[in-house]
């Protein structure tokens, strides 16, 4: 195995994500929050970790993403939801949520690069409170995606299909 920079690697990663997808289909927020909470004490390793786990999330909802549009003819639509779960329109949302939406079309579009400089900009700028609205973003995009993919009998990681069919 490679050699690992961080006090992480994937699979904590996955590890990570997949209880937090499971606390928050449980519709429980905090606890998801707290189990994406970073590990690392060095401020740089904790936003690399929290990068790590966005591009992870962003990554698998762009492969949904782009399942669904081959598997259904309809174009799939990106809903952006506030804090209480309401959805809003894009130009309403928060600036990191925004950053989110523009980080899910760069992966969809096939532009990792421009993804990982969406994430990097959104938590270089944002307050904690935006990292977290961000996260439960790309949790919640996780959980409706990976539920509309199973519905249809398409393929879902299944470490995500597990946390969400419980």
């Amino acid at each position: 195995m490679g050699h690992v920079d961080a006090d992480w690697n994937e699979q904590e990663l996955v590890e990570k994500a997949q209880r937090a997808l499971t606390a928050l289909s449980l519709g429980d927020d905090a606890e998801a929050l707290v189990e994406v909470a970073p590990t690392a004490a060095e401020p740089q390793a904790r936003a690399d970790e929290t990068k790590a786990l966005m591009l992870l999330l962003f990554g698998e909802c762009s492969a949904m993403v782009s399942t669904l549009g081959d598997g259904g003819s309809a174009p799939v639509k990106v809903q952006v939801f506030d804090e209480d779960g309401e959805e809003v329109s894009i130009d309403q949302a928060d600036p990191p949520v925004r950053t989110a939406v523009r980080t899910l079309l760069a992966e969809v579009h096939g532009n990792t690069e421009a993804a990982q400089e969406q994430v990097e900009i959104a938590l270089a700028n944002a307050a904690p409170d935006e990292v977290d609205s961000l996260v439960l973003q790309a949790l919640r995009w996780t959980i409706r995606l990976s539920v509309e993919c199973l519905d249809r009998d398409l393929p879902v990681a299944p470490w995500i299909s597990e946390a969400v069919s419980d």
